[in-house]
């Protein structure tokens, strides 16, 4: 088993299902209505903000309001534009899939529902042989989300910051201290997440916990929507320890019990399953130190500290000449390569091994099963 302080404590005995990561994130779009503190962006800069000065470590939010944590460090070379349903993008996932076996795209942005032909982006994902999710803030859900299931959209995740305007405000910035507007959000949010349950479609809530004066934040949260649908809480990667300290507190005041550990091979991300005392579940989402043995072992973040999300797998973009970039690390944008140069390339037959060897060693002495979980 692998190390992380969020299995501290956790018996030896729980279940360990062990899976294979079979997912590729595209970004299908930059823009975002919304400004949340800890947005990574994909690692691309907002294109909106373009032409404006990002200074510190991670980039200060430009004319906007959005930011892009690792902006300032990870030697971005491109600015993200739309997908288009289109054959270069058809060819772009064919090529992607038959790679790697991917079976699954998860289409992130910015938010997605702002694009003006995501259905159709969905559509045609499905006829190239993806299942389709998605991330969303629920802004622009409810014009889209119903066309979207339509057209083959299997899961939806809603990012969901707050109850109240004043508790999106904590994760805002300073323009979203008018109430008004974090009100109307929200509403949207709502709105969004009601239409998308009357579907045939998975749905669940991410909640963010950035340091300890969210927690109650989450109470909240957890008791407006977990009756209706699962809820999963994240880390926050630009808030490192203090976060993982915030969601210990949260679990241990919830008085949660651990129930299942489920790991993808090949990627970061894992989760623990658990039980709450009136028997609902909440999945808590972590980071584990994986990394491409070759491609991160000069890198200058390879070590705990600097890296923050470790090697958590594949991602899309397509730049505003119409160029696809497939990338592998967020904090090292200067590791992209086009789609032709990355299929052939030792990242991508790295890559199989490394999903190949680390589900080998997750599973090793466990009761495991090799499918995929469509965990993005």
């Amino acid at each position: 088993m692998f190390q992380h302080r969020a299995l501290r404590g956790i018996s030896d005995a729980t279940p360990l299902r062990g899976t294979v990561d079979r997912t590729l994130r595209v970004k299908v779009i930059d823009a975002c209505g919304m400004t949340c503190t800890f947005c990574h962006n994909e690692g691309t800069p907002v294109s909106s903000d373009r032409d404006a000065a990002h200074t510190g470590e991670f980039g200060a939010a430009g004319r906007s309001g959005r930011v892009s944590i690792y902006l300032a460090t990870n030697r971005v070379g491109f600015t993200a534009a739309p997908v288009f349903p289109d054959e270069a993008f058809r060819a772009a996932l064919g090529q992607l899939r038959e790679a790697l076996d991917f079976d699954e795209v998860h289409l992130t942005g910015g938010e997605p529902t702002l694009h003006p032909r995501l259905p159709e982006i969905v559509a045609l994902a499905r006829d190239v042989g993806y299942r389709v999710s998605v991330t969303s803030n629920g802004e622009n859900g409810a014009r889209v989300l119903s066309r979207c299931a339509q057209a083959g959209l299997d899961r939806v995740n809603f990012s969901v910051f707050g109850t109240t305007p004043e508790e999106l405000a904590q994760v805002q910035s300073e323009r979203y201290r008018a109430r008004s507007l974090a009100a109307r959000k929200l509403e949207a949010l709502e709105e969004s997440m009601r239409l998308s349950l009357g579907t045939d479609m998975s749905v669940r809530a991410n909640l963010v916990v950035p340091n300890r004066g969210h927690i109650q934040r989450v109470h909240r949260l957890l008791e407006k929507y977990s009756p209706q649908l699962p809820v999963r809480v994240l880390s926050s990667l630009a808030d490192g320890e203090e976060s993982l300290d915030a969601i210990d507190l949260l679990l241990h005041g919830l008085r949660a019990r651990p129930k299942e550990i489920a790991v993808a091979a090949g990627t970061s991300g894992f989760r623990v399953i658990y039980e709450l005392p009136n028997r609902r579940p909440l999945v808590v989402k972590h980071i584990r130190d994986l990394r491409l043995p070759h491609t991160c072992s000069n890198c200058p973040y390879n070590n705990r500290v600097d890296c923050h999300e470790g090697y958590y797998g594949v991602r899309l973009y397509r730049d505003p000449g119409g160029q696809f970039h497939v990338g592998v690390c967020i904090q090292r944008m200067d590791l992209c390569l086009s789609v032709e140069e990355f299929v052939a390339g030792s990242v991508c037959s790295e890559n199989k091994k490394l999903r190949e060897q680390d589900f080998q060693d997750l599973t090793a002495g466990k009761h495991s099963t090799e499918d995929s979980d469509g965990s993005a």
